[in-house]
């Protein structure tokens, strides 16, 4: 197998700046893809940039946005669709953990701030990329999920109910895809060393935790069409000790 499968790829890679979803956009990078990398801080997208260009000699497209401004998706996919005329890869790895309160605590500014990152924002991206990934000759969407959905706990219950609807929606998108090539993966990382973890989870040694490194070169085996993929509506749980595809 080539060292570089993603070759003459394009990949769109949302929450770049950090955790897992810089540790994706290295990854395809590594293998061969252009990568778009979307987030809200331009100085943490030119850092990205300039690992990636060490890494590989090659350049990434930075896009400094926040995503639950849904015009500036309609715009990304427009502005990508004129440069690239597609995109090969999606992973949505962009997300906000909220208050970890009791349900009836929570503040409705911050209940709906969680809702518009962590769902709206990702019916606004797959509203605005998927003429992108059907362009594709096998188009590969990743979502980042979490074990929260199957095992809810007492105050996570914004982050939690945002994870579960995000299932909800991109399984029936998924299942609107099955006659296409495009597939849409959900993608459960289980516990890594991120930043929303550390907020979570402020008692625990990170340094116990893999690091979001560890998850990339999953990624990368996602995003090749020669995976044979059975459905479009898998879950792979990388938490488990191999990562399985389970059919919704």
């Amino acid at each position: 197998m080539s060292n570089k499968p993603l070759t003459d790829k394009i990949a769109l890679v949302t929450g770049a700046s950090r955790g897992i979803g810089r540790a994706s956009a290295l990854a395809l990078a590594r293998a061969g893809a252009h990568v778009a990398a979307v987030a809200r801080t331009q100085a943490s997208l030119e850092e990205l940039d300039d690992e990636i260009k060490a890494a590989t000699g090659e350049r990434a497209t930075l896009v400094p946005m926040d995503i639950t401004e849904g015009d500036g998706l309609d715009q990304l996919g427009l502005a990508l669709h004129q440069r690239f005329g597609r995109i090969d890869v999606l992973v949505h790895a962009a997300a906000i953990l909220g208050p970890m309160t009791p349900v009836a605590h929570i503040e409705p500014k911050h209940w709906d701030r969680v809702l518009a990152v962590n769902l709206t924002a990702t019916y606004r991206l797959i509203r605005a990329t998927e003429p992108l990934l059907r362009a594709s000759q096998a188009g590969r969407a990743v979502f980042l999920t979490t074990g929260r959905v199957e095992r809810p706990r007492a105050f996570w219950g914004p982050y939690g109910a945002s994870k579960a609807a995000l299932e909800n929606l991109v399984r029936t998108w998924a299942d609107e895809l099955e006659q296409t090539q495009v597939r849409a993966i959900l993608l459960d990382p289980g516990a890594m060393r991120t930043r929303m973890r550390a907020e979570a989870m402020p008692g625990e040694d990170p340094l116990s935790l893999p690091d979001p490194s560890e998850i990339g070169p999953l990624i990368v085996q996602l995003a090749q069409t020669d995976r044979g993929l059975p459905r479009s509506n898998v879950v792979f749980d990388h938490s488990a000790p191999a990562a399985t595809p389970a059919s919704a």
